[in-house]
């Protein structure tokens, strides 16, 4: 019995409440729909904060208020963990209101937002690069930020991201033996990133999609295509000379010198 009777005052309470916002959104009492919304907000009830910000908006629009409102509105997507829309609202409040004692905070944010939307190495990395870009633009707007640190780990993370992003790539074309599209892919990804820490391994299957695409060649572009995997060995070896991959490599090499010594050259 006192189950049911705590329910019911639970229910009671909850319906109460509901209709109480529901009330609250037909009141014309703006300073109470405002004195409400923050209060909402500060008890973590973004949704309804959001909806009576929202409403307010274009009421208070000109007003010293549009700020403050534009500020909590960014906030109530963000702490309802949308990323996106969060995103938006900081880069609008940064357009709207660029001179606002609010705007270091939002452009972080701004950056913060895209960081949190990078999805995994194998999607697209779209904003994964607009969180770097928002954070090394934050960082060059206020050099003295004691938020510089974080950023600067922020950025080395999504850096790392991009590298891996680009070593799956490459591999994609090397794992399905599509050795033209990979001596493509492997080669940007080694000039896009040439600290990579997938470096060896990206040059080693540099060097054997060469020597693959030479073997599988037309006898007329052989020669050409075996000396310039040769020439590939050579790279790697000077810069892998201890590389997990040499057995493999060295066996390459005494193929590629097999067939190049039918025509009596030494390099």
């Amino acid at each position: 019995m006192r189950k049911i009777v705590l329910l019911f005052v639970l229910f009671a309470f909850v319906l109460g409440g509901c209709s109480e916002y529901q009330k609250l959104l037909k009141s014309t009492d703006n300073s109470l729909k405002y004195k409400k919304a923050i209060e909402y907000y500060n008890s973590e009830n973004y949704a309804k904060s959001a909806t009576l910000f929202e409403e307010l908006l274009p009421i208070y629009r000109g007003t010293s208020k549009a700020e403050t409102i534009s500020y909590y509105i960014s906030y109530c997507s963000y702490g309802q963990g949308d990323f996106i829309s969060a995103g938006y609202f900081f880069r609008n409040f940064l357009k709207t209101f660029p001179d606002s004692p609010y705007s270091e905070e939002c452009l972080y944010m701004s950056a913060y937002c895209y960081y949190m939307e990078s999805p995994k190495p194998r999607l697209d990395q779209t904003p994964t690069q607009n969180a770097i870009d928002a954070f090394q633009l934050y960082i060059n707007r206020y050099p003295n930020s004691t938020r510089i640190p974080a950023c600067n780990e922020y950025i080395d993370e999504l850096q790392d991201k991009l590298v891996y992003k680009s070593y799956l790539s490459a591999r994609n074309y090397y794992d399905r033996e599509k050795f033209p599209s990979a001596i493509i892919a492997l080669q940007n990804s080694l000039k896009d990133y040439p600290g990579s820490s997938h470096r060896e391994d990206l040059m080693f299957m540099l060097l054997e999609s060469k020597h693959q695409l030479a073997a599988k060649s037309i006898p007329s572009k052989q020669r050409e295509r075996y000396n310039n995997a040769k020439e590939e060995y050579y790279a790697f070896v000077d810069e892998y000379p201890e590389s997990k991959h040499m057995k493999r490599a060295e066996k390459m090499l005494e193929d590629m010198e097999a067939y190049l010594s039918k025509f009596n050259i030494n390099n």
